[in-house]
């Protein structure tokens, strides 16, 4: 029994003497690297030895953001009392699953917890503002409206910029309303102008002169296929009048005169070849409406169908646009082009003037055609539209080359030069011109445009 005891004290004595060597051991080891690493550099941070960065405010890198909660609560708001609001105080946790009883794959804790963080904090203003009411300054009725912001949109139909208020406030958890974008097959524009010019003098005016009212009205309707949903093919119609009425005092028969009257159909259709380069078949008809006379006679000089011309057309055509949209231009070729020439009033007018044979109606050809259009907006207040055309048999040439300058006052007041020169080597020969014809109008009045697009 003794014996038993001896040994027990022995193994405690050795157990102890055992931890006393392994701690002095460690210290002095441990004593040891520090004195060496003082020795070594006398600028070493302590922290070092033991890896601890030191953490310096304001600077997020030595931040240990698995230790440090920068988390924002809705806690260190203002209390902003904004509506009533009724807190089941039963309730304790948000249910994570849907109606078909599944709940998601990986754990939601996270998501439950967040929810009930959120609603503790939203139930604990609630119940301060309610409680405490003289510490609740604040009301969303009487909070001052907030600043206003404007943008600049930009309106393409008139290439103008506008100022428009920016809404604010909007709710970010409302679903976004997709705006629907209808696309059209047809597009659609018109352009009409009324220009007049009017002069009156007394009776008694020392130059003497007449008094006279000018009236020029031009109507252009343009439907097109739009080319952005239809990119292969080329379908483009327009159809102008242009009558231009002048009073008379001279003519004893008539109180005015009809200085022009023109109505034309241009149609084109065409299918993409390569590029901007179309297979095309081109058609232009053109006539009189009004009859018109020579001053203090009964004399036909035109009317409707005399002079009227169709032409048909078989080639290419290209047509171009600049990115900003102010330059357009088109052109189409026609190695094969039939052209028929009318004259209705075949007795009452001479219908060799207008290139028909004496005693007929109708005179057929066959050539080639060419027609060739652009419009330029020079600047947002002038633009200029140019028209060439021209058809040969191979026997004779008739070309038109028509210009109209528009100078825009505003959006409705406008002044308008317009200049035609036509050569017609089948019209009768003239000592003066040849077989040149000129006309020129400048004009001032009102104008109106829209377009579907």
């Amino acid at each position: 029994m003794i014996r038993n005891i001896k040994v027990i004290i022995i193994s405690l004595i050795a157990v102890i003497a055992c931890d006393v060597w392994a701690v002095g051991t460690t210290k002095l080891a441990s004593d040891t690297i520090v004195a060496k690493v003082v020795a070594d550099s006398t600028n070493v941070n302590p922290l070092d030895t033991i890896k601890i960065k030191t953490v310096t405010l304001g600077n997020r890198l030595t931040m240990n953001l698995d230790s440090i909660e920068l988390e924002p609560s809705l806690m260190f708001l203002p209390l902003i009392f904004e509506k009533y609001e009724a807190f089941d105080e039963s309730v304790t946790a948000i249910a994570s699953k849907d109606d078909s009883g599944f709940g998601f794959d990986a754990g939601d804790q996270w998501l439950v917890d967040a929810q009930n963080k959120s609603a503790s904090e939203r139930k604990l203003r609630y119940h301060t503002m309610i409680n405490t009411p003289q510490i609740n300054r604040h009301n969303l009725d009487e909070l001052p409206e907030p600043p206003k912001q404007y943008e600049i949109v930009a309106d393409p139909s008139s290439r103008t910029l506008e100022l428009e208020q920016k809404e604010l406030g909007q709710d970010l958890n409302l679903p976004e309303e997709q705006q629907v974008i209808k696309v059209r097959n047809w597009l659609h524009s018109f352009d009409g102008s009324i220009q007049f010019s009017q002069a009156y003098m007394s009776d008694n005016w020392y130059q003497g002169g007449n008094n006279n009212l000018n009236v020029i009205g031009n109507f252009i309707w343009n439907v097109s296929l739009n080319t952005n949903k239809y990119p292969n093919l080329l379908f483009d119609n327009t159809v102008q009048y242009k009558i231009g009425l002048a009073s008379a005092p001279q003519d004893s028969l008539r109180s005015y005169s009809i200085s022009e009257d023109l109505f034309q159909v241009n149609s084109k259709f065409g299918y993409k070849a390569i590029k901007n380069w179309y297979y095309s078949m081109t058609l232009l008809f053109k006539t009189q409406l009004l009859n018109n006379y020579t001053a203090n006679t009964n004399t036909l000089t035109a009317s409707f169908l005399t002079p009227g011309e169709l032409n048909l057309g078989l080639g290419m055509t290209y047509s171009t646009k600049s990115k900003d949209g102010y330059l357009t231009f088109d052109m189409s070729i026609s190695p094969l082009s039939y052209n028929m020439k009318i004259c209705r009033e075949n007795t009452r007018v001479d219908p060799t003037t207008m290139g028909v044979d004496e005693g007929r109606h109708f005179a057929h050809e066959i050539g080639s055609s060419f027609e060739g259009k652009m419009t330029w907006k020079i600047t947002p207040a002038i633009s200029w539209t140019s028209r060439l055309y021209a058809f040969s048999n191979y026997e004779y040439l008739q070309g038109d080359w028509e210009n109209t300058f528009n100078f825009s006052v505003n959006k409705y007041l406008s002044t308008q030069f317009y200049v035609h020169l036509r050569y017609d080597k089948s019209a009768s020969y003239n000592e003066s011109w040849r077989y040149w014809q000129f006309k020129e109008i400048l004009s001032f009045g009102l104008t109106y445009k829209f377009s579907m697009k």
